[in-house]
């Protein structure tokens, strides 16, 4: 499991050492660096994913497009470099890469293995040097899960591709309805499997989505000699399947993360930005019990959210023990031009209290009342 990411001159942050768990929830005001910090990471994958011998880092591919050197490294602390560090149970793993202020890649300067340094390399397998000590940690960044919050709609019909030679579900969920088409008689894990549906990945999707949708049912259906599939659903016994667009995005906008979820095996890497998107209140705190429990099942999940309700969801899921709250990371983050820490973060306890509370943290319900209610701050 990733422990910890450094991250020097990326973006908005000059230095930022920031320490993982299992379940790693990202909260913090808007452009306060929580969806780059996960980028850093998604830019390794995506260059992994797509080119299996190379020597630079993909600022624009099929799951992020970051623009130019100018637009990736830090304005006040770098020029055009930035820095990236993983570690990896007792391994640690860091890259700097370096780029022309206008390229729309970024070459590797340096690439250090427990602290054995190679400076430009000229031959790297999956952005590290070609060992067979370093497989696992490429393996898991290769194939981790991506979902961006800005997560494709209803569809009329949705792509199906050969299960073996794409990524699974896509940055946006575009590829999750194909995917499950194909892997539908597919088992999930035990540890996820609820008994009251059969354990192929297509009922347990479906028993999951109705623990969000109450009577939720799905239909897969490939049109016949094409390599596309059309979706139906329906929150009803009492009514026929209805094209996605007649039922609401909250549905199309949740389907991506269980499919990816159900489909992220043990020891693999999910991101998930702002789950709760189109979801009801009930939802969210659903959605954070979830995401508790997948982290629990082996799958390590980073999460950016702006919701207190999975927030809550999360404790909860402390609370009745389904997971232990020291596999659980709260990072709260902040405009680094106000504060002296970017970023803090609260421990949760085994009851799941959190140990405090800082200032902006999933506090503006309070706010809001006592400024209802006439009360000083």
């Amino acid at each position: 499991m990733i422990t910890r990411i450094d991250l020097s001159t990326f973006k908005c942050f000059e230095l930022i050492k920031l320490p993982l768990g299992r379940l790693t929830l990202l909260s913090g005001s808007n452009a306060s660096g929580k969806s780059s910090f996960l980028q850093a990471l998604a830019l390794i994958h995506q260059t992994m994913l797509e080119k299996e011998w190379s020597t630079k880092l993909l600022l624009n591919g099929q799951e992020l497009s970051l623009g130019t050197v100018t637009d990736v490294v830090d304005k006040v602390g770098g020029r055009r470099a930035f820095s990236v560090s993983i570690v990896d149970g007792d391994r640690s793993i860091s890259w700097r890469f370096e780029g022309e202020r206008r390229d729309m890649s970024m070459h590797v300067r340096s690439v250090s293995v427990d602290g054995n340094v190679e400076l430009n390399p000229s031959t790297l397998r999956f952005l590290l040097p070609p060992r067979p000590d370093l497989e696992s940690l490429a393996s898991r960044l290769r194939n981790l899960c991506y979902l961006t919050a800005e997560r494709m709609g209803p569809r009329e019909y949705y792509p199906v591709e050969d299960p073996s030679s794409i990524q699974v579900i896509g940055a946006r969920g575009e590829r999750a309805v194909g995917w499950l088409y194909c892997e539908r008689d597919a088992s999930v894990q035990p540890e996820l499997a609820l008994p009251s549906a059969p354990p192929t990945r297509l009922r347990q999707v479906e028993e999951r989505m109705r623990r969000f949708f109450p009577g939720f049912s799905l239909d897969v259906q490939q049109i016949p000699q094409t390599n596309v599939v059309t979706l139906g659903l329906r929150t009803s016994e009492a009514t026929d399947y209805h094209r996605p667009i007649h039922v609401g995005f909250g549905l199309t906008q949740v389907l991506p993360i269980v499919v990816a979820a159900l489909s992220t095996q043990r020891g693999g890497i999910l991101l998930v930005e702002n789950p709760e998107v189109h979801l009801h209140p009930a939802g969210q705190t659903r959605m954070g019990s979830f995401l508790a429990d997948v982290a629990a099942s082996g799958v390590q999940v980073l999460v950016e959210t702006h919701s207190d309700h999975v927030l809550n969801g999360v404790r909860l899921a402390v609370k009745m023990k389904r997971i232990v709250n020291d596999d659980v990371q709260l990072h709260f983050f902040r405009d680094r031009g106000l504060h002296s820490d970017q970023v803090v973060s609260p421990m949760i306890g085994p009851d799941g209290i959190l140990d405090y509370w800082p200032e902006g943290f999933f506090d503006q319900f309070d706010k809001d009342m006592n400024d209802l209610a006439g009360w000083p701050d």
